[in-house]
């Protein structure tokens, strides 16, 4: 998987960062915290998160408490935001508005 160029970072990463995602310092990843109503709730969403995750063999680093996740994205078989990134965070978006 190679990484994003940089017209492609431009173009495909500011409507991620309109939503909140934010750029890690330090790292070539972008993350973004989610909350919840309840515990009940945050678990759905990383269930749906997790079986799209795994369908695409690309798995988020995450945290989880109470009500709260934080995700952060970024390949690791490139070093850093390739388009699986973007790809996993729109949908992240997508079902999290919902």
């Amino acid at each position: 998987m190679p990484l994003l160029t940089e017209s492609e970072r431009t173009e495909q990463l500011s409507g991620l960062k309109s939503a909140g995602w934010k750029l890690v310092e330090g790292r070539d990843a972008i993350q973004k915290t989610f909350m919840f109503k309840d515990f009940n709730e945050a678990f759905g969403f990383m269930t749906r998160v997790g079986l799209k995750a795994e369908k695409m063999n690309h798995h988020p680093e995450w945290f989880n408490v109470y009500n709260k996740v934080d995700i952060t994205l970024s390949t690791h078989d490139c070093g850093g935001l390739s388009p699986n990134d973007v790809k996993l965070a729109t949908f992240i978006e997508s079902i999290a508005k919902h």
